[in-house]
């Protein structure tokens, strides 16, 4: 009898098969994609826990006209976004993508939980402000001077504590020109730095603290009235227009009441995770062989289907059409571009032939090209653009994980009288476009765009009191975001240790993935 009926082995197993083949016949991109990771050394789900598992592959945004090549050179205008102030027009509702202000949280239109849930720790990583274009993504000759008389940069240092010591005087840069000097800087003549946060910027900044301190402690009492370093802490990358946003997001948020001398985080650069400047090789030598500068049919194609852009712009503009830099992507046109118009300035001509210039259709279709590229290189070009983003931006969700579960610990730890004090319970950090970017292409934004100006990526912890488990929101705009991912889906109110297994399976606990990820 043995032999002929199947034993108990040998029955799980042929249906382990079936289950397997059936897998494999309904689900094949998801295997393709899960394959993937097998490879990459991150496997498709990952134990947190006894009860917790999580979907570490790769998920397809959505299709939209930002992720459509047709729609970027063939259509009009720029899908309802501006470009053009930092003040949307009043027939426009707050929310929508303004390049030059991004929206963020504030009173208006922050979505409020009911009394169940209590707000334990928030962490914001927010886009640097509107500023002057970078000096490399000026052209040869502008044709008119950009000044900045209307702001200061500060530039000193003084010593620590100040109390009894000889004190410094606030000095700041103030750009000149010698009439004995008769070279000429390459773009814009004038008093501004290339980059710098501009006054308007300033105001942004400024506001954006403002509205960030009407919700979390006008709104909701979280927290304190005064700065407090104890419980709230600024960090910034070691790019200075971070810190000149930095110093008008503070004094928004506690104005009068913050500390003179206010301490700005910030890690050595040659491994700064916010910006992010640490090497990996890894990450590097994956985004070259699909994304800028590289061969690439997925990359190449928009590029050459905008040739007649390119080659309009290079003649007004007067740009070799050898400038790789120029030409790689759509990065340098639109940084020149899109600082003009939200600073109000008029949109280049050519220097031999003032009729001849770039017109709002050309800078529009630069707008449209430019967010199908971000687009693409964060979320369309498939699984490698997680494993880019985990390799380059691991550290840095390893330390946001670290900070939740600190958090976490420290409110338990509170809660049974263990601590005298909960610790931090307020982080922001000030960025730019390609750490935000990398934020929202681990978090698999369904929709993804180019992180405008003051561009905001917020994660609050919060504790339910019937249950007294821990539940993460992570807003993006002012309003909930929605990943791809199913495991993650739209992002409000996700078990805590959830998102936290998500991360840690990227990146491992302490970023300690990022070694072998990053082939260090």
């Amino acid at each position: 009898m043995n032999d002929i009926l199947p034993s108990r082995d040998s029955f799980l197993c042929l249906l382990a098969v079936i289950l397997a083949g059936y897998y494999i016949l309904t689900r094949p991109f998801q295997l393709a994609s899960s394959f993937f990771f097998i490879v990459s050394s991150l496997s498709v789900t990952q134990p947190a826990n006894a009860d917790i598992s999580v979907d570490l592959s790769w998920h397809a945004p959505i299709s939209s006209r930002i992720n459509n090549l047709s729609s970027a050179i063939n259509g009009t205008g720029t899908y309802g976004f501006v470009f053009n102030s930092s003040t949307l027009p009043e027939e426009i509702p707050y929310g929508v993508y303004n390049w030059c202000n991004m929206p963020h949280v504030r009173r208006a239109e922050y979505p409020k939980l009911n009394s169940s849930y209590v707000l334990q720790y928030v962490e914001v990583i927010h886009r640097h402000h509107k500023r002057t274009p970078y000096a490399a993504n000026t052209f040869p000759v502008e044709t008119y001077p950009w000044f900045c008389d209307d702001e200061a940069l500060f530039y000193y240092a003084a010593p620590l504590p100040t109390h009894g010591a000889n004190h410094s005087v606030n000095t700041y840069w103030s750009v000149s020109t010698s009439s004995s000097n008769p070279l000429a800087p390459r773009g814009f003549n004038g008093t501004c730095q290339f980059p710098q946060i501009t006054r308007g910027g300033l105001e942004d900044s400024w506001q954006h603290g403002n509205d960030l301190y009407g919700v979390y402690y006008d709104l909701l009492g979280f927290l304190p009235e005064k700065y407090d370093p104890s419980l709230v802490s600024f960090r910034v990358t070691n790019n200075v227009i971070t810190s000149q946003v930095a110093s008008m997001v503070a004094s928004g948020m506690f104005g009068g009441k913050a500390q003179q001398n206010l301490a700005l985080l910030v890690q050595p650069v040659s491994i700064d995770s916010l910006e992010p400047a640490y090497t990996c090789l890894a990450a590097s030598n994956n985004f070259s062989a699909y994304g800028v500068g590289s061969n690439n049919s997925g990359w190449t194609l928009h590029l050459k289907a905008a040739s007649d852009l390119y080659a309009n712009l290079d003649t007004i503009c007067g740009i070799p059409p050898m400038d790789s830099g120029f030409h790689m992507s759509f990065d340098h046109y639109f940084d020149n571009l899109s600082a003009r118009l939200c600073h109000a300035k008029p949109l280049p001509c050519n220097a031999s032939n003032p009729s001849l210039c770039v017109t709002q259709a050309m800078a529009d279709e630069v707008f449209r090209l430019g967010q199908y590229e971000y687009s693409y290189l964060y979320r369309d070009a498939g699984a490698r653009t997680l494993e880019y983003s985990a390799g380059s931006y691991g550290i840095w969700v390893a330390e946001l994980a670290h900070n939740l579960r600190q958090a976490i610990n420290a409110t338990d730890s509170a809660s049974t009288g263990n601590r005298a004090g909960n610790g931090i319970k307020y982080r922001h950090n000030i960025a730019h476009d390609g750490s935000v970017s990398r934020v929202l292409s681990i978090l698999q934004i369904e929709k993804m765009v180019w992180p405008g100006m003051g561009s905001e990526v917020v994660f609050e912890l919060y504790k339910r009191k019937v249950d007294q488990q821990y539940y993460i929101r992570v807003l993006w705009g002012g309003q909930v975001l929605k990943s791809s991912n199913p495991t993650l889906g739209l992002l409000d109110m996700l078990q805590a240790e959830t998102l936290v297994a998500y991360f840690d399976g990227l990146v491992g606990q302490r970023a300690k993935k990022i070694p072998s990820l990053c082939s260090l």
